[in-house]
């Protein structure tokens, strides 16, 4: 008799593990989504101020074109990408037209000295800061929810519970690239 009370017993305390393990799974999970949803909310403000942003130099430099054409390019790739790893590619791509398109207004002085394309590099770096921001807040929800699934005890039940690995919102080769555009210099 006191031998089914012990397994009982441990039934209980498995069950209860699996249980903390799942719900706190789910819960970093949900921080991970959520994270993502806050970056890419950055991304489509910055994705409806490129046209903007292009236009305005299209004035200005319209033989520029094929700059021009890159950036509408990255940006409608980046507009239809999906998931963590094929929007950071996208997003890495069009941050280094946007780069080049900037750098068009050293070039320009009638460009550089305009007011709304002021405004426009302005709000533009302002969004490329948050989006650094959003970007670490994303990459700090996925380690916390990498790490959970790989400590014990939801280690042993992560796999059951169909938990996998999540991928960093990552620079990746670009990053200098990445890191040192856009620059706005008025």
């Amino acid at each position: 008799m006191s031998t089914g009370w012990i397994v009982l017993g441990v039934i209980v305390v498995l069950v209860f593990l699996a249980f903390s393990a799942y719900n706190r799974l789910v819960a970093l999970g949900q921080r991970v989504s959520q994270a993502f949803a806050d970056v890419d909310v950055q991304l489509k403000q910055r994705h409806d101020l490129i046209p903007n942003l292009v236009e305005t130099v299209k004035g200005y430099a319209s033989h520029e074109r094929g700059t021009l054409d890159d950036v509408i390019k990255a940006r409608n790739s980046a507009m239809s990408a999906q998931g963590p790893a094929q929007v950071s590619a996208a997003e890495n791509q069009l941050s280094g037209a946007l780069g080049r398109l900037i750098a068009l207004s050293e070039a320009y002085p009638d460009l550089k000295a305009n007011a709304n394309f002021q405004q426009l590099a302005s709000e533009l770096s302002d969004l490329e800061n948050k989006i650094a921001a959003s970007r670490r807040f994303f990459n700090n929800a996925v380690q916390e929810y990498n790490t959970g699934i790989q400590q014990m005890p939801a280690a042993l039940f992560a796999g059951m519970f169909g938990f996998t690995k999540k991928d960093f919102f990552d620079l990746g080769t670009s990053r200098t690239e990445v890191e040192a555009a856009p620059q706005v210099k008025f």
